[in-house]
């Protein structure tokens, strides 16, 4: 089984994770770690769920353009939303994104007592190419 551990750039790169891991056989699967809404900097991008969610995404896209996939690849979804924070503007963040002729993935949401310093969302996926 081929493995790899991707770090595309753009995005923020630390030692302790990579933003992804692709299994190429018998089906590429990418398996993308959690994204916050921070620029390439490490910086959180606003102080909205709104704002960091669309980060959040952005981010998700340029990790599966740099393995030849889409957002349409994505079969699941898990969302962690800092608890008190509504979500509905990370929806509307990902109507922006989603192309609503592609099937939707499966989706689980979490309202969580924190995350990283700033953020207030943070959003993992798996894709199948």
């Amino acid at each position: 089984m081929g493995v790899r551990h991707i770090n595309p750039e753009g995005l923020h790169r630390s030692p302790a994770f990579s933003q992804a891991v692709v299994v190429e056989r018998p089906t590429k699967t990418i398996y993308v770690g959690g994204q916050n809404g921070v620029d390439a900097d490490g910086k959180v991008v606003g102080p909205t769920v709104g704002e960091q969610s669309l980060q959040a995404l952005r981010n998700l896209q340029t990790i599966l353009e740099s393995e030849g996939a889409s957002l349409a690849n994505i079969v699941h979804w898990t969302i962690a939303v800092v608890d008190g924070h509504s979500f509905d503007e990370g929806a509307a963040a990902f109507q922006q994104v989603w192309n609503r002729a592609d099937p939707p993935p499966a989706i689980t949401v979490h309202a969580v007592a924190g995350l990283n310093a700033g953020s207030l969302v943070e959003i993992d996926a798996v894709a199948v190419v």
